[in-house]
């Protein structure tokens, strides 16, 4: 009984070694100098392992896998694994993102002659009453009137307790479901795929904006694993239409 029980096991050991494949590599720069730290992610098994300081790493994955190689300071990069990328090691090279140069203000200077240097110096007075009527109608407080409802216009009243009239109120809104998300799958998640902090929340509410289907959301104030999916499959699909100009 017991070489049975043995050779059983044996086996099990066997298939799973067999069904288990490793994929080796090397990520290297447009210099062909080797990148230490790039994050490779598995798409299919969101498994993450980071470049030794030689740029070689070794991920469990199999052939119609996806990988994506995300450094800072570098393009992402995406590569689908074949049947020849697990007999042999593959070579992934990044890309130097691009930088912004700050904007540099150019100031004139002062040339001695009084009518150049007041035209340059003072704005032209169609430019200072501009600025003036702004500054006064933003600071001017909103007319009550304007927010009051039009003749004939139906008014949901205001009632206290449980009775209520009209259409039931969500336990959510778009606000409430825009931070549980950004809570739920962390900064890390939008950094990757390099949507800076700053413009995470914007691009949270563009998903929801471009049909994204929540109501049972909103109205339970509830996220299902199933939802969670469905906003990580919109965000994928539709990440290259947010950045386009």
């Amino acid at each position: 009984m017991k070489i049975k029980l043995f050779f059983l096991l044996l086996t099990v050991f066997f298939i799973n070694a067999k069904a288990q494949d490793y994929i080796f590599g090397k990520v290297t720069s447009e210099n062909n100098a080797e990148i230490p730290d790039v994050t490779v992610i598995n798409i299919r098994t969101d498994e993450r392992v980071p470049t030794n300081r030689d740029g070689h790493f070794m991920i469990s994955g199999r052939s119609g896998d996806e990988l994506r190689f995300v450094k800072n300071g570098y393009e992402r990069a995406n590569r689908k694994i074949t049947i020849e990328n697990i007999k042999e090691p593959i070579n992934v090279t990044l890309i130097k993102a691009a930088t912004l140069i700050a904007e540099v203000e150019i100031k004139k200077e002062m040339t001695g002659d009084i009518k150049i240097d007041a035209k340059n110096l003072n704005p032209p007075r169609k430019v200072q009453k501009l600025k003036s009527d702004l500054a006064g109608y933003i600071s001017r407080r909103s007319d009550p009137a304007v927010l009051a409802p039009r003749p004939g216009e139906f008014v949901q009243p205001v009632t206290k307790g449980v009775f209520s009239i009209g259409k039931v109120k969500n336990k959510w809104d778009d606000v409430d479901l825009l931070n549980y998300l950004q809570n739920s799958l962390g900064d890390q998640f939008f950094e990757e795929l390099k949507i800076d902090k700053p413009q995470i929340q914007h691009f949270i509410l563009y998903i929801l904006r471009t049909g994204f289907e929540r109501k049972k959301i909103l109205k339970y104030g509830y996220v299902t694993e199933a939802d969670m999916n469905r906003f990580k499959n919109a965000v994928l699909s539709r990440i290259s239409a947010y950045k386009t100009p």
